[in-house]
């Protein structure tokens, strides 16, 4: 068995790679914030202009820190969902700089994937 080692790492043409654009920059941060009904969820805009929205029930939390959270490295927004007695909850964090149209995206699956509790 014989290797070609003249040759190290991909082989390929340039027009074979097919450049892409890519989405960048922050965006439009409507794009989140507009999936929240009054119905469900609470705002709140606080002193420095970061957005804050709540479950009614507490359990889910956005926030939006255009300007970067307090104490962070960056951190841009923040969607964090409380677990149960049986079940942990998470934490998702983006930059300042994630396009809003990947963080509307993680949100509409988050809120895709909840249901309203039935009563007995």
């Amino acid at each position: 068995m014989t290797v070609d080692i003249a040759k190290p790492g991909f082989s390929t043409a340039i027009e074979a790679l097919r450049l892409r654009t890519w989405r960048l920059g922050p965006g439009q941060p409507a794009m989140v914030i507009d999936q929240f009904t009054d119905d469900d969820f609470k705002l709140v805009v606080d002193d420095r202009a970061d957005v804050h929205i709540n479950s009614r029930d507490g359990r889910f939390y956005l926030g939006w820190f255009p300007t970067g959270r307090p104490g962070t490295d960056g951190e841009g927004w923040v969607l964090a969902v409380t677990g149960t007695a049986t079940v942990p909850g998470y934490r998702i964090s983006f930059d300042v700089e994630t396009p809003a149209q990947v963080v509307a995206v993680a949100v509409a699956e988050v809120i895709a994937a909840s249901a309203p509790v039935r009563s007995p």
